[in-house]
């Protein structure tokens, strides 16, 4: 079994002080750090570009799991690149021609993963799971932070699973939207090794963010 890991998201850390937010994510045992980028169109909310992903790299050891929800995708991957993401992970409806948006990302010697929203179906992306380093399950409808979970995506973790020991593959399954203390555990039991979590991380516990790490790796 890999070991699980948490991609806290930054969308719900302090925006005035975000590199201090960082630091307190990599000091409370934060394994990357998960950095949504909306573009107002492929989903309906704006967040940040390149130049504060530079900016807060320089200050940063940590790995950085850039999702990419903005579309036309492919002509952004190489600038995200150059901003410092480690992990640059795609939506399917996103590009034109999907193999094509992953073998720039591998050009460019970074991770790649396809994200599957809610109503996305696995079929869309069987073709590429050999080629690719993570999927990322989308448990809300992107857009923003605070949603509720949608436990039906659990089903889809599953299926994703069997097929990864039926095809003896090796991708991360990464889960993001309204993940606590109450559904960790049955999201690590379907099958994902990475939870993104943004409220529970910062808000919880008076945000004493090493135990809200902690807490949601254990559960």
């Amino acid at each position: 079994m890999k070991k699980i890991q948490i991609s806290p998201s930054i969308l719900s850390a302090d925006f005035s002080q975000l590199r201090n937010e960082i630091k307190r994510l990599e000091e409370g045992g934060a394994d990357m750090i998960h950095v949504d980028v909306m573009d107002g169109h492929f989903v309906p909310n704006l967040t940040i570009g390149p130049p504060v992903i530079k900016s807060l790299k320089k200050h940063s050891s940590i790995l950085f799991d850039v999702h990419l929800m903005i579309s036309p995708v492919h002509k952004y991957i190489e600038s995200y690149s150059d901003a410092g993401a480690d992990i640059i992970t795609i939506h399917p409806e996103a590009t034109d021609d999907l193999n094509s948006s992953i073998l720039k990302i591998k050009e460019l010697n970074k991770k790649v993963g396809v994200s599957l929203n809610p109503e996305t179906k696995i079929d869309i992306i069987l073709n590429v799971l050999d080629k690719i380093d993570l999927v990322l399950i989308m448990s809300v409808n992107p857009g923003f932070g605070g949603q509720k979970f949608m436990p039906e995506v659990l089903n889809k973790i599953k299926e994703l699973k069997k097929i990864q020991k039926e095809k003896s593959l090796n991708f991360d399954i990464e889960i993001d939207g309204g993940i606590n203390f109450e559904n960790s555990k049955a999201a690590i039991e379907a099958g994902a090794n990475i939870l993104v979590s943004g409220t529970t991380i910062f808000k919880s516990n008076n945000g004493d963010i090493k135990k809200n790490i902690e807490l949601l790796k254990s559960k």
